[in-house]
C-alpha cells in the first residue's frame, strides 16, 4: 500500500471532493470577486450597467467566455455573476445569478477543477479524431483572439509583444503561444508538449472486403495496439478527413466527417465452441468489423446485386471502397459526384459519449483519454492564462501527431515543427526590436526556457497492487504526476522537479510522484527527444488514469481542472520562479 507523509495527505485533501474541499477553498476568492453589499441587479443586466467595464476588460472577459465554447452552449447554462456581466459584450448570452459560487467565468479565470469536468466530456463526445481535435482547438483559439500563421508566408512583421498566434501542420498536430507584453529577444519561453494522436484503427487503402455470410465487412489495420481485446463487442463509429476535388473550381482540399451513430462492431466468438478468443484472436482474419448485411447471393435475379457495384468509375478510389460506406459518406458531406472524392483518411472510433460516474461521480469513463486529457487541459490553460502587463516570456502548447507509433513522421515530435516554429517565432520578433537574430539568439532563448512534457501516466490500480512501487504510485483526483525513468524514458531530473514543484506551490497544487518498478518495463513520451533537440530543461508531468491503451479508459473527474490548475500555473508563474535560480 502506498505510504504518505501528513503533510502530503493534508495537502491533497483539498483535491479529493467536488462538493466540499475545493469549493471551500475557493470561496472567499469567489466572494471577493461578487459585490459585498446592496441590492442584486435584476436578469440580463441594462446596456448602461454593462458599460461600466473598460472595453479592455470587456475584450479580456469575453475572450474567456468564448475560448470556453460558453457561446456555444445555451443560455440557461452560463451562469455569470453581477460583476462578471458588466464585464461581457453585450451579444453574448448568458444567464445571471445571485448565487455565490455559481458563476462560471470565475471558476474559470480561478481554474476551480470542478468547473471542468462537463466541459471536458463534452469535447471527449465531440471529437473523436485526431482532425477533429485540432479543428476545435483552432475554434477556440480563434475564438480567443489568436491569429492563424500561414506556414507558407514570412512572419517578419507579423509578430509583436503581446501578441497571440498559432501554426498548424498536416491537420493534426498545432502550436499555439502567447507572447509576454515585454518580451525582449533571448527572453525564454514556457512550454508545454503533448500528443494528440490516440489508438485507433483506420481504414485501409483498400477497405472493400468480398461479403461473408451476408456480412458486409470493412477492411482496417490497427494504428499502434488498436484491435485488441477491448475493442470487441463495441459500439463503434467511423470519422475522419476526406480528400476533396471540386469539379467546378478544380481546388483540391479536406472536409472532415463522423457518423454519430454506429455502423460497425468486432463480433466475438461464443465460448461454446470451445476455441475462445483470448490468446489467439489473429487481427487480419478474425479481427474484421462487419459494418452491414447484404444477401443479394440467396437471390436469383442477378440485377438485384447491381447495387454493391463499385462506385466512382473503373480506377477510382471510391471504387476501392464499400459502396454503400461511400454513399454514407459522400451524403454526410454534400457531395454528389462520387469521383470527386481522391482519398480518405478514416478510422473507427468508440461512440459512446465520455460520462462521469462513481458512487460521487468522482471518476470519467471515455475512450481516447491518453492523451487527449493532458493535451486539452494544457490548451485550456494557455487560453486562460494570465495576460499581464509585465509578463516578458513566450507561453506556448505544442500538440503532436504519431507519439503512439514513434514520433517519426513530420507531424511527430522527432520532426522539427516545434523547432522551426520557435526558430521563426524569434526571428521575427528579433526583427520587430531591431535586434540581430542568428544561433546566438536561440543559444540564449533555449537556455532562458523550459519544457513539461505531459502524457497521462499510470495510476495505482486496486487490482494488480503489485504492479504499485510504494511512494510513486499517483492517486485519481489529486494531481498531476512528474515522472521519473532511471533509463531517461522521461526527461526529469532534480533540477527540473524542484522548479516544477515551486511552481505548485504558488499555484495551490499538488504534484505527485511516478515511476515504475524495477521489473516492469517503461512507456515512452515526447519528452526526450524534445528536450535533446533543444537543449532545454525539462520535465514529465502526466495526469493519472486507468485502463491504459484500452478502447475505454478511466481517470478522476476532478483530474482535466487539477490538470488546468497546473498548467496555468506552470504558464503564469514560471517566469517568476525562474528568476528565483542562480544563474
Amino acid at each position: 500500500m502506498t505510504r504518505h507523509t501528513p503533510e502530503f495527505l493534508r495537502a491533497r485533501s483539498s483535491n479529493l471532493s467536488m462538493r466540499s474541499g475545493l469549493i471551500e477553498q475557493s470561496m472567499n476568492e469567489l466572494r471577493a470577486m461578487l459585490p459585498s453589499q446592496g441590492p442584486r441587479d435584476p436578469p440580463y443586466a441594462s446596456s448602461e450597467i454593462r458599460e461600466a467595464g473598460s472595453l479592455v476588460e470587456q475584450s479580456a472577459l469575453s475572450s474567456v467566455f468564448l475560448a470556453m465554447g460558453m457561446h456555444e452552449r445555451p443560455q440557461s447554462e452560463n451562469l455569470v455573476c453581477t460583476t462578471c456581466s458588466t464585464r461581457l459584450r453585450p451579444d453574448l448570452k448568458f444567464q445571471r445569478t445571485a448565487e455565490e459560487g455559481a458563476c462560471q467565468l470565475c471558476a474559470y479565470r480561478l481554474a476551480k477543477p470542478e468547473a471542468f469536468t462537463k466541459p471536458y466530456c463534452e469535447f471527449m463526445t465531440e471529437n473523436p479524431t485526431i482532425y477533429h481535435t485540432v479543428d476545435h482547438f483552432k475554434r477556440r483559439l480563434d475564438a480567443a483572439d489568436y491569429k492563424e500563421l500561414p506556414s507558407r508566408e514570412s512572419w517578419i512583421g507579423k509578430l509583436e509583444p503581446g501578441g497571440k498566434y498559432y501554426v498548424s501542420r498536416n491537420g493534426s498536430s498545432i502550436i499555439a503561444f502567447a507572447v509576454g507584453k515585454k518580451y525582449k529577444p533571448g527572453n525564454g519561453v514556457a512550454m508545454i508538449a503533448g500528443h494528440i494522436d490516440a489508438l485507433t484503427a483506420r481504414l485501409k487503402p483498400v477497405s472493400a472486403k468480398p461479403n461473408s455470410n451476408g456480412y458486409v465487412q470493412l477492411g482496417v489495420a490497427p494504428y499502434a495496439g488498436a484491435l485488441n481485446e477491448t475493442w470487441w463487442d463495441r459500439d463503434l463509429s467511423i470519422g475522419g478527413r476526406v480528400v476533396v476535388r471540386d469539379e467546378e473550381t478544380g481546388k483540391t482540399s479536406v472536409k472532415l466527417v463522423k457518423l454519430d451513430w454506429p455502423i460497425a462492431r468486432i463480433p466475438t466468438l461464443a465460448p461454446h465452441f470451445g476455441i475462445g478468443m483470448l490468446g489467439r484472436n489473429n487481427k487480419e482474419t478474425e479481427a474484421v468489423p462487419i459494418i452491414g448485411l447484404d444477401n443479394s447471393d440467396l437471390e436469383q435475379s442477378s440485377d438485384v446485386s447491381s447495387s454493391a457495384a463499385p462506385l466512382g468509375g473503373a480506377g477510382s478510389f471510391t471504387a476501392t471502397q464499400p459502396p454503400k460506406l461511400v454513399k454514407l459518406i459522400a451524403s454526410e458531406l454534400g457531395i454528389k459526384e462520387y469521383s470527386s472524392i481522391l482519398n480518405w483518411e478514416l478510422e473507427l472510433f468508440d461512440s459512446a459519449p465520455a460520462v462521469v460516474g462513481g458512487l460521487d461521480k468522482e471518476f470519467i469513463f471515455a475512450g481516447r483519454i491518453d492523451d487527449k486529457l493532458c493535451s486539452w487541459a494544457a490548451l485550456q490553460a494557455l487560453l486562460l492564462a494570465d495576460d499581464s502587463e509585465g509578463a516578458g516570456v513566450i507561453k506556448l502548447v505544442a500538440l503532436f501527431d504519431s507519439e503512439e507509433i514513434g514520433s517519426l513522421l513530420r507531424q511527430g515530435a522527432r520532426g522539427n515543427f516545434l523547432p522551426i516554429t520557435l526558430e521563426r517565432a524569434v526571428e521575427a520578433l528579433s526583427s520587430a526590436a531591431g535586434t540581430p537574430f542568428g544561433p546566438g539568439m536561440l543559444g540564449q532563448t533555449y537556455a532562458s526556457s523550459f519544457l513539461v512534457s505531459s502524457d497521462v501516466t499510470h495510476a495505482a490500480h486496486p487490482n494488480f497492487t503489485s504492479t504499485n512501487l510504494a511512494g510513486h504510485s499517483p492517486r485519481l483526483n489529486v494531481g498531476v504526476a512528474l515522472c521519473v525513468d532511471g533509463s531517461g524514458h522521461m526527461t526529469t531530473d532534480a533540477v527540473s522537479t524542484a522548479i516544477l514543484d515551486r511552481v505548485a506551490a504558488l499555484s495551490g497544487c499538488v504534484n505527485q510522484r511516478h515511476m515504475i518498478r524495477n521489473d516492469s518495463r517503461s512507456g515512452g513520451t515526447v519528452g526526450p527527444m524534445l528536450s535533446s533537440a533543444l537543449g532545454v530543461r525539462a520535465a514529465d508531468a502526466g495526469i493519472p488514469q486507468l485502463s491504459m491503451h484500452s478502447i475505454r479508459a478511466t481517470t478522476g473527474s476532478l483530474d482535466p481542472g487539477l490538470g488546468v490548475k497546473f498548467f496555468k500555473g506552470f504558464l503564469d508563474k514560471f517566469e517568476k520562479v525562474d528568476a528565483e535560480w542562480v544563474a
